[in-house]
């Protein structure tokens, strides 16, 4: 297991900046208000020759006993138990403040390696200021500046001498984790959790990892950053994203709230299966609508799931009900199963497990060519192709031409002819007879060359 090293601090000291800068590229959100940072987040470093695990935590409030504040507080404590190696960022540009001094007692009970550092040490006339930081008696406090990178190879070299040191496996042993790791990444089913806020996303991903793995709140919007959730059940492997909540355009007042939605949307394209979790209470609304055809834009395996269950007022009919409207109201997803779940009492979630296995298998779905001009055969003989202009269409032949999802290429002399309904029956006809039943199927038709 790779090593981890746990970013910790105050809120606003620039954690999430100073992630990023480490990792290379932009993953966590970076915005100048105390806070912002709620979830812990993972990525896989490597530098050096040796990998490790960082992660990003909520900002560290040591007097925080209520509300999400101390929930932020309990995810904090968290990783620095998970951690091998604690980095204590603070503000090079305040000093010490008095929950630095909390901390730094909070950090010395754990017995495990510490660096400090102090960030916003953006030029070498500041350099200086990290002798303000001497009285905390926690020794050499490394400048940084995670917005302009000044510092940051030393810190690097810091992180990489205090890493546990593992005994060096031979060569093809070394090969042989690394082929098993490609493998295992390559097999992993990547899943989103998206939805409107307070839906419980955050909720459902607790339930189906078995523990507290993401911040719940009764505040909408608790979620902002993507949280990867890597899980195993059943010897499959599994990446849960857990998404912000998506908002409508009016609701989106502050540019914090269009990024998460653009981390939200990023999420839904890196996926193999997206649940959509509606919240049964409140009912559908425009904005689930608006997320459903988001993801069948991206051609995504969806599972709707309509959490909250075990609150709602139910009479014989209410579940037939609930999924009849879900169907008329969002058709081009006729095809995604609707699973009626509760967050809470774990009404059905194990049954989410399955789904995700049925719809990854579909959608990674390859058909030989002989099998699929065979059944275009049929299809057009069972219901013969319109006319264009004067003109039959001709639909000469057929091939596959992607999976996830599963897409069909077929060659016409007339594409423009081919009419909505056609294509609708063909791609009816495709998932019918290949037992394509709950992911989207694509057919696009080309001129023969």
């Amino acid at each position: 297991m790779k090593p981890i090293v746990a970013i910790v601090g105050r809120p606003n000291v620039g954690k999430s900046a100073l992630f990023n800068r480490l990792l290379g590229r932009r993953r966590a959100i970076t915005w100048d208000e105390p806070g912002v940072t709620r979830d812990s987040n993972y990525a896989d470093c490597e530098e050096g020759g040796s990998a490790f695990t960082l992660v990003d935590t909520g900002g560290f409030e040591p007097a925080a006993k209520e509300g999400i504040f101390k929930k932020v507080k309990e995810q904090a404590r968290l990783a620095i138990e998970e951690a091998d190696v604690i980095l204590f960022l603070m503000d090079g540009r305040v000093g010490p403040m008095a929950g630095d001094k909390e901390f730094v007692k909070t950090l010395r009970k754990t017995g495990k390696k510490v660096i400090y550092a102090a960030n916003k040490i953006d030029s070498k006339k500041l350099v200086s200021l990290t002798s303000e930081f001497y009285p905390l008696g926690v020794g050499d406090v490394l400048p940084v500046s995670a917005e302009h990178g000044l510092g940051i190879n030393e810190l690097l070299d810091c992180i990489l001498e205090n890493l546990p040191v593992s005994p060096p496996a031979p060569e093809h042993e070394e090969e042989e984790e690394k082929d098993e790791e490609g493998k295992k990444e390559e097999e992993r089913v990547k899943v989103a959790i998206v939805g409107r806020p307070n839906a419980g996303k955050s909720s459902l991903l607790n339930k189906l990892i078995g523990k507290e793995r993401a911040i719940t709140s009764e505040v909408p919007g608790t979620t902002r950053d993507s949280i990867d959730t890597p899980f195993a059940k059943n010897g499959k492997s599994y990446l849960f994203i857990d998404t912000a909540g998506i908002r409508k355009k009016k609701s989106i007042s502050r540019v914090l709230d269009i990024y998460c939605t653009m981390e939200a949307i990023k999420s839904i394209e890196r996926s193999d299966v997206a649940l959509l979790v509606l919240d049964g209470v409140e009912g559908l609304k425009g904005q689930d609508e608006k997320i459903a055809g988001l993801i069948e834009k991206k051609g995504k395996p969806c599972i709707i799931i309509v959490n909250k269950w075990d609150i709602v007022k139910k009479d014989m009919n209410t579940a037939r009900t609930c999924t009849e409207r879900i169907r008329s109201m969002m058709p081009f997803l006729s095809h995604a199963p609707v699973i009626l779940t509760s967050a809470l009492t774990g009404r059905n979630v194990g049954e989410i497990f399955g789904a995700v296995d049925t719809l990854f298998a579909e959608a990674g779905t390859k058909v030989p060519t002989s099998k699929l001009n065979q059944l275009l055969r049929g299809f057009v003989s069972q219901y013969r192709s319109p006319v264009y202009r004067g003109k039959e269409v001709k639909l000469y032949y057929t091939t596959q031409t992607g999976s996830f999802p599963p897409a069909f290429t077929v060659f016409t002399n007339l594409p423009d002819g081919v009419t909505e309904s056609y294509r609708r029956y063909l791609v009816n006809s495709f998932r019918q007879s290949l037992g394509l039943n709950d992911v989207p199927v694509r057919v696009v038709f080309r001129g023969r060359r």
